[in-house]
């Protein structure tokens, strides 16, 4: 068996930003009532973040949880540690309406970090992604040109970016052509 790899297998691009392929990342789908306490609990369990309110995610030293919609999450784990997680997710919500899913290997995920960030995002995707109207901890999914994708900004101001494995290439080069030192348009960046 061969060993698992990231969608873009390490790839980075250095221009009015920087893309880089995030490397394996555990991922899971959990659909259920995100209000309900056993839920709530299993996810703090797995993750060490508690379930976000809509729009947002929620990030811990162990993982992470994104609110994908009002009955799903992603929840961010270790890559190795994510087939255990699936299980002790299914033992904790026994007797709940959930579904616990091990999605990693279907995704990839890329940082975008840099000044010209939020400019690149902006070129490609319908978000306001000035300062003042997308902030840290908020979650969005949308289209990235052609492709389904989502994305956040952390506290450090680097944006997450997570798509279908098998569009990544796509992301990547559109995500590199959009930070293409040539493509200025300097309206998000000084």
């Amino acid at each position: 068996m061969s060993d698992p790899v990231s969608a873009m297998n390490g790839a980075k691009f250095s221009g009015l930003a920087q893309v880089e392929d995030s490397g394996l990342q555990g991922m899971i789908t959990l659909r259920g009532d995100l209000a309900s306490a056993p839920l709530k609990a299993a996810v703090k369990a797995a993750t060490g973040a508690d379930v976000p309110t809509g729009g947002q995610v929620s990030l811990s030293d162990a993982g992470g949880v994104a609110w994908m919609s009002p009955d799903e999450l992603l929840l961010l784990v270790p890559y190795a540690e994510v087939d255990a997680k699936v299980a002790d997710l299914a033992e904790a919500l026994k007797g709940e309406h959930a579904l616990a899913a091990n999605v990693s290997d279907a995704r990839g995920m890329f940082r975008l970090s840099g000044d010209g960030a939020r400019e690149v995002l902006a070129k490609i995707c319908p978000v306001d992604m000035s300062a003042e109207a997308f902030k840290p901890s908020q979650f969005r999914r949308t289209r990235m040109a052609q492709v389904a994708a989502a994305f956040w900004l952390d506290e450090a101001g680097d944006f997450h970016i997570v798509c279908f494995r098998s569009v990544a290439a796509y992301v990547y080069k559109l995500l590199s052509t959009a930070a293409h030192p040539q493509s200025k348009v300097g309206a998000l960046t000084g």
